[in-house]
């Protein structure tokens, strides 16, 4: 008898265990799924999903290496929070198209420090990757835009722009970014890297864009500097900048790799307005850029570039070590002329390559001194960017 009740105790016991069990896998009334409601506020929201990332980040959280992330939609770090994303990581995002993309917002930072061993990499999780598959990355600041105040983003109900010249937005270090650019429309769509209003205690260097639908790196008033960027296979300008930015930036390498034919309606290695639009020619604070060594490369001759080096709307220039190839197809190889306004001034010295035409020059009414030479050795480097493996 003594037996008998112990087995059948045991058995109790063992039924019990296997329904507390069953409970819990199915999420019983005790152990409900955790509610998720778009807003990431620690390391351990429900929010902050491997496989679903996206939502607005208002806390201080980090993508780690050792995950596989996939970004689903909207990544939004609002001010006071900040991201970081630790070197060797790499994200995928879903060809969501103009819904899927990084933004860090005013009051916000990146501590994005990849290492030339081991690079931040986001790019598309489509099987087949084309250009445009998601947006890009931006970062907004609150250094000064062209006429002072703010703006709104091309691209997002997102507000940039103030008085503080060294506004720190954080870090970003040997990152890639590839098959970005996707459109909104024929006027508005994302770049590579959107830099808006970005001040100058903010740390960019090795950056890079493979394969883009609009342009590789754009900036919006701001004064960063950047060091080190590689554009590759971009459809549309490689290096532009309007709204008053003023910077320097250091080795800019742009190449069209042979068998790359796709194309925009003006196709630029550089493109830079002083002001937005070329609207407000009158404004304070017009563009100030100086690039320490370009290239610009063509392997693929058929594409139709608009300019190689087109500086406008009241913007000032100057570059040294310049270095352009094999562009026979461009309207112009420099032209400082628009009829929204030419270039304010500066100086270009320049070496041209293969087929470009140094003397197709247009320096402007405030006559940019041009010093473009032939030869067939200058520019940029390229070893720089062996970190990236694209130009192997």
């Amino acid at each position: 008898m003594k037996i008998a009740s112990k087995f059948l105790s045991l058995m109790a016991l063992a039924g019990l265990l296997v329904f507390s069990s069953c409970g819990d896998d199915d999420g019983g009334k005790d152990n409900p799924e955790p509610t998720r409601d778009g807003i990431i506020e620690s390391q351990n929201d429900p929010d902050l999903v491997a496989t679903d990332l996206k939502g607005s980040v208002t806390a201080d959280i980090k993508l780690d290496a050792a995950t596989e992330w996939t970004l689903t939609g909207p990544l939004a770090v609002k001010s006071g929070a900040t991201l970081t994303i630790e070197a060797g990581t790499t994200i995928k995002a879903i060809a969501g198209g103009t819904n899927v993309y990084v933004v860090i917002e005013t009051g916000a930072k990146i501590m994005a420090e990849g290492t030339a061993a081991n690079p931040i990499v986001i790019t598309s999780a489509a099987s087949n990757p084309r250009s445009g598959d998601w947006g890009g990355f931006i970062v907004n600041g609150l250094a000064p835009i062209s006429g002072g105040g703010t703006s709104t983003t091309e691209v997002l109900p997102l507000s940039y722009g103030g008085d503080k010249v060294d506004d720190n937005s954080g870090i970003i270090k040997y990152m890639i970014l590839e098959y970005t650019g996707a459109r909104i429309n024929g006027e508005k769509e994302f770049n590579g890297f959107t830099f808006y209003a970005v001040g100058s205690g903010t740390t960019i260097e090795n950056i890079a864009v493979n394969y883009g639908d609009d342009d590789a790196v754009e900036f919006f008033g701001g004064r960063v500097n950047v060091k080190n960027i590689l554009a590759v296979n971009i459809r549309d300008d490689m290096f532009d900048w309007t709204q008053g930015y003023q910077g320097t930036i250091t080795n800019a390498y742009g190449i069209r790799q042979s068998g790359f034919t796709a194309e925009s309606e003006d196709v630029r290695g550089l493109e830079g307005d002083g002001n937005l639009d070329g609207n407000s020619p009158d404004q304070e604070g017009q563009s100030n850029v100086t690039f320490n060594g370009l290239t610009i490369i063509n392997e693929d001759e058929t594409t139709n570039f608009a300019d190689l080096i087109k500086v406008r709307r009241g913007s000032s220039i100057t570059i040294t070590n310049g270095f352009v190839s094999d562009v026979a197809t461009a309207s112009d190889f420099v032209d400082c002329t628009d009829d929204k306004g030419h270039a304010a001034g500066g100086t270009i010295t320049v070496v041209g390559a293969g087929t470009v035409d140094i003397e197709d020059v247009k320096s402007g009414d405030n006559e940019v001194t041009v010093n473009a030479t032939e030869g067939e050795t200058g520019g940029v480097d390229a070893a720089l960017f062996s970190w990236t493996s694209i130009l192997n």
